[in-house]
C-alpha cells in the first residue's frame, strides 16, 4: 500500500456532513512567501490526513461492508448519456444543465416492475424499475424562462455504465429530443443502497483537516484517473490525498489555506483529477471524512468528455 499525494493541506473551513455553505473562515498567517501556508505545518496536516486513510481503509478491508457493496450496483460515472455527437449549441446545453425541458409527448408505462442489470464480466441483479414520469422529472425541474429542449418521445431501451464491477448494460430510457436523431438516455434503475459503514465519520463538528468531497464525477485513464468534486473558500485552493491498499482507495479532501486576506463564506467547487498508483479496478472508492464511499451524482452536469 502506498500514499499519493497531490498537494499537502490544511483547512480552515469549518464544514459538516450536510453543509451545503461554509460557516466561518478564519484569517491567515505563515511562514512562506508565496501566499499560502508554509510547508512545515502542511507536512503536519498531511499526516494527519494519512492516519485517517489509513483507519478507514482498516475499517473497510475484508469487511462485511465491503462485500455488500460488491454485490450491489453502484455507477462510477454518469447515468445520463447524450445523443450521438452530443448537444448541437450553447443555448441547448444551457437548458440541459439548467433542466429547463418542454414535455410534447405522452410517456409510456413500464412494461413490468423489475428489471436486470447484467454485467459484461458475469453476474447479474435485478432492480425495481423506474418509471418514465420519475426519470424524465429527475432532469425537468426548472420552469424558469430561457433555452428549453423539447422531449418528443420515450421508449425503454439499454445503456453501458461503468460500475463498482466493472461496465453493465443496465435497462434505461430513451427520450426523443426535438431536432435530434438519437435519443437522449438516462438509466431506469437506481443504484443499490450504500452498506452501513463500518467506520464512523469525522463528525457534524469543526476540523482544521478534512472536509467532505463533493462526489465522484469520473474513473478515466483506465481506472488510474479518478475525478472527484472538491470544495473550499475564497482564499484557498483545494487538494485531494490519495491512500491505496489492495482493496481501496482512500481520498482525502482538504484546502491549502491562503495566509492573508478576509474569506468570505461563499463555498465553491472544483472537479480534482486524482492520478492513482495503479487502476481502480474492484477497490472502493472511499471519502476519508465520512468513511463511505465516493458515489456518482443522480443528475450530473455535462460529463469532461462531452463538454466540447
Amino acid at each position: 500500500m502506498g500514499a499519493n499525494t497531490i498537494c499537502p493541506a490544511r483547512l480552515l473551513l469549518v464544514l459538516t456532513l450536510s453543509a451545503v455553505g461554509v460557516t466561518a473562515v478564519s484569517g491567515c498567517g505563515s511562514d512562506e512567501d508565496d501566499g499560502y501556508v508554509g510547508t512545515s505545518h502542511r507536512a503536519k496536516q498531511a499526516a494527519q490526513l494519512k492516519d485517517r486513510a489509513r483507519q478507514v481503509a482498516e475499517a473497510w478491508d475484508h469487511s462485511g461492508a465491503a462485500a455488500d457493496w460488491r454485490r450491489g450496483y453502484h455507477p462510477m460515472a454518469a447515468v445520463v448519456q447524450l445523443p450521438e455527437n452530443g448537444l448541437h449549441s450553447a443555448a441547448d446545453k444551457r437548458a440541459y444543465e439548467a433542466g429547463t425541458f418542454d414535455l410534447r409527448a405522452k410517456l409510456p408505462s413500464a412494461p413490468r416492475e423489475n428489471e436486470r442489470v447484467t454485467w459484461q464480466n458475469g453476474g447479474s441483479l435485478t432492480l425495481p424499475l423506474v418509471t418514465a414520469r420519475a426519470t424524465y422529472q429527475a432532469f425537468d425541474h426548472d420552469s424558469s424562462p430561457g433555452p428549453r429542449l423539447t422531449v418528443t418521445g420515450a421508449k425503454l431501451g439499454t445503456m453501458t455504465v461503468h460500475t463498482s464491477r466493472g461496465q453493465a448494460t443496465v435497462p434505461a430510457w430513451l427520450f426523443t429530443l426535438g431536432g435530434y436523431d438519437t435519443p437522449l438516455r438516462l438509466a431506469a434503475v437506481s443504484p443499490s443502497p450504500l452498506p452501513i459503514s463500518p467506520v464512523k465519520s469525522v463528525g457534524q463538528v469543526p476540523t482544521d483537516v478534512l472536509t467532505p468531497l463533493g462526489g465522484l464525477v469520473e474513473v478515466a485513464g483506465g481506472g488510474r484517473t479518478v475525478a472527484v468534486v472538491a470544495t473550499y473558500g475564497s482564499c484557498n485552493r483545494p487538494a485531494v490525498d490519495a491512500y491505496e491498499t489492495n482493496e481501496s482507495v482512500v481520498l482525502s479532501a482538504s484546502t491549502v489555506q491562503a495566509k492573508d486576506g478576509d474569506c468570505t463564506t461563499e463555498l465553491r467547487a472544483k472537479d480534482m483529477n486524482v492520478q492513482l498508483d495503479r487502476p481502480l479496478g474492484s477497490r472502493i472508492l472511499l471519502d476519508a471524512y465520512t468513511g463511505r464511499p465516493v458515489t456518482n451524482s443522480k443528475w450530473p452536469k455535462l460529463a469532461p468528455n462531452q463538454r466540447s
